[in-house]
C-alpha cells in the first residue's frame, strides 16, 4: 500500500508516525517511573527491563516487516545503525537535558550502567562472530550467530540482576537537585502517588502500542522512500530510519533527566542497545534466511562504531569527569565528534 503513495504522502505519514513515537516515549518514561517505584526495580534495572525493550518496539516492527519482505538489508542496517545513533542521543540528552548543570555520566553512579554497556560490547562481538560463518551455518531457521547473541544477552540480563547486592561505593560530592528540578520532581511525586499500579500499566501498554504501530508505519512508509529516492537499505536504514526509531530514546531520556533520574536515561540507551543485536533471531526465524553472514563491509564498520562510542561513555561512567566545553562533557564531545568521522566513513564506503 505504502509503495503506491507519492513521496509527499510518504513523508507525511513518516513524519506523523516520528511524531507519535515522540509522545508515546514521553508517556513510557512517566510509566516506567511509577512501575519501578511500585515494584522496587530500580532506575537502572527498570530502564534495562521495561523501558529499553519498550522503546525498541519500532526497531522490531522494521526488522520483522524487512524479515517477512526479505529486505534484510534494511533491518540489518536499522539494528547495526541504531546502535550507534542511540548512543548518540545521550550526547543529546547530556546537552538539552542538562545543558550547563554537569555532564550526564557524572551524574548517572550505578555499577548497572558499567555492567550494561560492557554487555553491549559483548553482544555487538558476538555480531562480527557470526558474521564471519557460512550463509549455509542453519539450523532449521535458526543460525549459531544469533543464538549466541540471544545467549549472551540472556546470561548478561542475569548477571546485571545478580549484580544489585554488589556493594559498589560511587565516590564524589553528593547530588544536589537545582530549584527546578526539585520542583518537577515534587510534582511527578505527587502525580505517582495519585496514579494507581494498574493506570499506570495500562499507559505504559498502551503507549507501547502505539509505539509499536507508529514503528511499523515508520518501516513501511521509511521503505518505500528509500525506494523512491533510490537510496541502499544500509544507508537509509543507518541514518534517517535510525534516527526517527530513536526518538522515543530521545523523549524518554530527556524527561527522566529534567526529573532527575539520569540512571534511567542511560539504562535507556543501553539497555536497548545490548537488545537490538537479539532482534537478528527474530530476522532468521521469519526469513528462514543465515542473516548475519549477510552482513557487508559498512554493516561492520557500524559494529565497530557501536563498540567505540559505548567504550567511550564507560570511561566516562568510571571517571565521571564534570568538565565540559560549551553544554557537553568532554566524553559527549568525543563520541559526537566520532559518530562524525564514522557517518563519512560511512559514505566513503557506500560510494
Amino acid at each position: 500500500m505504502f509503495a503506491l503513495l507519492s513521496v509527499p504522502l510518504l513523508v507525511l505519514a513518516f513524519v506523523l508516525a516520528a511524531g507519535a513515537t515522540w509522545m508515546a516515549g514521553i508517556r513510557l518514561s512517566a510509566a516506567t517511573d511509577i512501575i519501578d517505584d511500585r515494584f522496587h526495580l530500580g532506575a537502572a534495572l527498570g530502564g534495562l527491563i521495561l523501558l529499553a525493550v519498550a522503546t525498541n518496539l519500532p526497531e522490531m516492527a522494521i526488522t520483522i516487516s524487512a524479515a517477512l519482505s526479505h529486505h534484510l538489508e534494511l533491518a540489518i542496517g536499522n539494528i547495526l545503525g541504531g546502535i550507534a545513533v542511540q548512543t548518540v542521543v545521550l550526547a543529546v540528552i547530556d546537552a538539552f537535558g542538562l545543558g550547563r548543570q554537569a555532564p550526564l555520566t557524572s551524574l548517572s553512579r550505578s555499577l548497572n550502567l558499567v555492567l550494561e554497556g560492557t554487555l553491549v560490547t559483548a553482544v555487538l562481538m558476538g555480531v562480527v562472530m557470526g558474521a564471519q560463518l557460512p550463509k549455509t551455518a542453519v539450523w532449521g531457521r535458526l543460525e549459531p550467530g544469533t543464538l549466541l547473541i540471544a545467549v549472551l544477552w540472556g546470561v548478561g540480563m542475569w548477571l546485571i540482576s545478580k549484580a544489585q547486592a554488589i556493594p559498589w561505593k560511587a565516590e564524589g560530592p553528593a547530588l544536589t537537585f537545582p530549584p527546578e528540578v526539585q520542583h518537577a520532581r515534587q510534582q511527578q511525586q505527587e502525580r505517582n502517588d495519585a496514579t494507581s499500579t494498574v493506570r499506570a500499566v495500562l499507559t505504559f501498554g498502551v503507549a507501547a502500542l502505539v509505539t509499536l504501530g507508529a514503528g511499523l508505519v515508520l518501516a513501511l512508509s521509511g521503505e518505500a522512500l528509500a525506494q523512491h529516492l533510490h537510496l541502499s537499505g544500509v544507508v537509509f536504514g543507518a541514518t534517517v530510519l535510525a534516527v526517527a526509531t530513536a526518538l522515543p530514546e530521545i523523549s524518554t531520556g530527556l524527561a527522566s533527566v529534567r526529573l532527575g533520574d539520569y540512571e534511567l536515561a542511560v539504562s535507556d540507551i543501553f539497555g536497548g542497545n545490548a537488545f537490538l543485536p537479539v532482534l537478528f533471531l527474530v530476522a532468521s526465524l521469519l526469513s528462514g534466511q543465515a542473516v548475519l553472514p549477510q552482513l557487508q563491509r559498512s554493516d561492520l564498520y557500524l559494529t565497530a562504531l557501536g563498540v567505540l562510542l559505548t567504550g567511550v561513555y564507560l570511561y566516562g561512567l568510571v571517571f565521571r569527569s564534570r568538565r565540559q566545553w560549551g553544554l557537553l562533557g568532554l566524553d559527549s564531545w568525543g563520541v559526537v565528534g566520532l559518530y562524525a568521522l564514522g557517518l563519512l566513513g560511512l559514505w566513503v564506503l557506500a560510494r
